[in-house]
This record gives structure tokens, C-alpha cells and sequence, in this order.
């Protein structure tokens, strides 16, 4: 048994994303929940089991995960035939886990320490800067099209997101703009978003 707890147009939109790339929406209950947002609507959804009342939270099992990395890494594992991970064991695996682990640590904190006007040596020094993490993500699309080479994956979907959200963050740089919309065009995409926003207007 496999539950998803989502609230429309969150972090937890990319994971139906996922979903809809992997052809598994058969195979996994999506459960609404509101969330506390930061324009000050939602609240707490104690129906949530989230410990931080966020989503995405995933329950395999009875089993609890969250965070959208270690998500989109047990359902690519668990379902493999489904193209948008290399397999395990493999380098590009390694590669691909890489980029997913760098997201959470380094992108999604950059970016928003940029977006608060947060500057400090000790966040440089462990973290670098916005400016240092593009310069990343170029170096990978040099070698694309995608991150990992010629094939889109998970590692696309997950990354691209803060750019998508937000598009004053992107990078002003021509070939990872072109990157964030041919991820953000991608037909799972376009209906998980119609379907967000037919769930906010109800």
C-alpha cells in the first residue's frame, strides 16, 4: 500500500509529476491535505503525518517518507522499468542519487538564502552560492541534454523545480533557461498542474 499526502501547487507537485512520468497512478493513493503556506492561508492538516505538517509525505507500509529527494529515490527503486532512473548499481545510479542529494542540500538552500538576502561566510563556506550551484547545472547540461546525459529523468524533474516556481531565480543564462522550459512543457507536468489548479478553485 502506497499513500501520498498532497496539497495542490507545493513541493509535493513534483512528486505527482513523478507519478504521472512513471505511469503509477494506479499504484498510489494521492490524499489532499492543506498545509500552512506562506501568504498565510492553510493550516496544519491533522489528517497530515508529516511531523513538520508539510508535504510531500509518502506512507509504504506504515512506513513514513518524506522529503521529495528520498521519495522520488524509493519510487524510482521500487518501480525501475519505468525509465526515469538509471538502474541501481550502476555508476549513472551513483550519479543520479548525486544530484539528488545535492538538490536538498545545496540548491533549495541557496536559492532561498538568496531570495531572503541571507549572506554569511559560514553559509558560503558550506554551502557555496546560487551562483556556484548554476554553474553546475550548466556544466551537466553542456553534456545534456539533460543532467544525466541524453535521457530526461527524475533528477530534470526534482531540479528544475525552484526555477519553475520561481522564475525570477533562474539563472540568466540561455541554455539553462531553454532547460527549465523543456522540463516545465513536459505533458505529465502540464496535467498535474491543470489538475492543482482545478483542486484550488473546489
Amino acid at each position: 500500500m502506497l499513500t501520498l499526502f498532497h496539497s495542490p501547487q507545493s513541493r509535493s507537485s513534483a512528486i505527482m509529476v513523478l507519478i504521472e512520468e512513471m505511469g503509477i497512478a494506479d499504484r498510489i493513493e494521492a490524499r489532499q491535505v492543506s498545509i500552512p503556506r506562506i501568504d498565510g492561508t492553510g493550516h496544519r492538516d491533522p489528517a497530515n503525518p508529516h511531523p513538520e505538517g508539510k508535504v510531500p509525505a509518502l506512507v509504504h507500509d506504515d512506513q513514513l517518507i518524506t522529503e521529495r529527494g528520498a521519495i522520488i529515490l524509493h519510487l524510482t527503486t521500487l518501480f525501475p522499468d519505468t525509465g526515469l532512473s538509471p538502474r541501481i548499481g550502476t555508476p549513472e545510479w551513483g550519479k543520479f542519487v548525486s544530484w539528488l542529494t545535492w538538490y536538498q542540500g545545496v540548491l533549495e538552500p541557496v536559492v532561498i538564502f538568496e531570495a531572503a538576502g541571507l549572506s554569511h561566510p559560514w553559509l558560503e563556506g558550506t554551502f557555496r552560492d546560487h551562483k556556484a550551484a548554476a554553474a553546475r547545472i550548466r556544466a551537466a547540461l553542456e553534456r545534456g541534454p539533460w543532467l544525466l546525459g541524453d535521457e530526461y529523468s527524475a533528477a530534470d524533474l526534482l531540479i528544475h523545480g525552484p526555477y519553475a516556481f520561481f522564475p525570477d531565480a533562474t539563472p540568466d543564462d540561455p541554455l539553462i533557461r531553454d532547460w527549465v522550459e523543456r522540463c516545465k512543457a513536459r505533458p505529465a507536468r502540464q496535467r498535474v498542474i491543470a489538475d492543482d489548479l482545478g483542486r484550488m478553485a473546489a
